[in-house]
């Protein structure tokens, strides 16, 4: 009889400290259950980065490899004012491969917490990588402030909306714009000058009068000296001809 109370305060202890087991152990990984959307939503000013997203098909994509991806992702988001501030039709001007390359060109296949990045060696992979070009991005610290630099924009990066491993988000006021698709407009060759195009077809011009055929007069100044010594001669041959008949 006495054993049934001491079973039972054992059965209670250890119930109890399986609780607190329980509760002092790590949680899971989230990566099975992370919902970028809901993070950006959670923001308030990332509608059009959402919206970019599903057209291109990244979202799923991210978070489908966060499931497997032991190196995590670090993603840096434009706001909403950053995408309004682009040139007109800087998008809408984009092919669909090359907005998925834009959106690719905000990710990198690493978790940066932001002193890593204060650290971190130039240029650093982003997701649009490929054998052709670098498509990198390069950060510059002082102090506490990091920047971010495409070769096209520069800017701060700003508040985290995550930073826990396996994924963190940043915030940043300027799209990130890659030299890849963008910089061939940042150095575009200047138009001719009107005086450069207005001189080419006057040359010939100039030439032909300067260097052209000779001028008929000019020939004639030439020749009539030796045509008029020649009927002098005959002249004065045919006068000593008569002189020579009289006598």
């Amino acid at each position: 009889m006495a054993s049934t109370p001491l079973t039972l305060i054992l059965l209670t202890l250890t119930i109890c400290l399986r609780a607190q087991a329980q509760a002092q152990a790590p949680a899971p990984s989230p990566s099975g259950s992370l919902n970028l959307t809901a993070i950006l939503e959670k923001g308030g000013q990332y509608t059009t980065l959402i919206r970019l997203l599903k057209e291109t098909q990244q979202l799923t994509q991210i978070e489908s490899q966060l499931k497997s991806n032991s190196q995590g992702f670090t993603l840096f988001a434009p706001t909403d004012n950053a995408f309004m501030n682009l040139k007109s039709g800087a998008l809408n001007g984009l092919s669909d491969d090359q907005k998925v390359k834009l959106i690719l060109f905000h990710v990198t296949p690493k978790y940066y917490s932001l002193s890593d990045l204060l650290t971190v060696s130039n240029p650093v992979r982003t997701q649009a990588t490929e054998k052709e070009g670098t498509w990198g991005l390069n950060f510059t610290g002082k102090g506490q402030q990091l920047n971010v630099s495409t070769g096209v924009v520069d800017t701060p990066v700003n508040n985290a909306l995550r930073q826990q491993f396996p994924l963190a988000v940043y915030q940043v006021d300027k799209v990130l714009l890659p030299l890849e698709l963008f910089g061939e407009n940042q150095k575009s060759p200047s138009a001719p000058s009107p005086k450069s195009s207005k001189t080419s077809p006057e040359t010939p011009t100039v030439a032909a009068k300067a260097g052209g055929a000779p001028s008929p007069s000019g020939d004639q100044k030439d020749t009539a000296p030796p045509r008029n010594l020649a009927l002098g001669l005959v002249l004065a041959g045919l006068a000593f001809f008569c002189m020579g008949v009289l006598s």
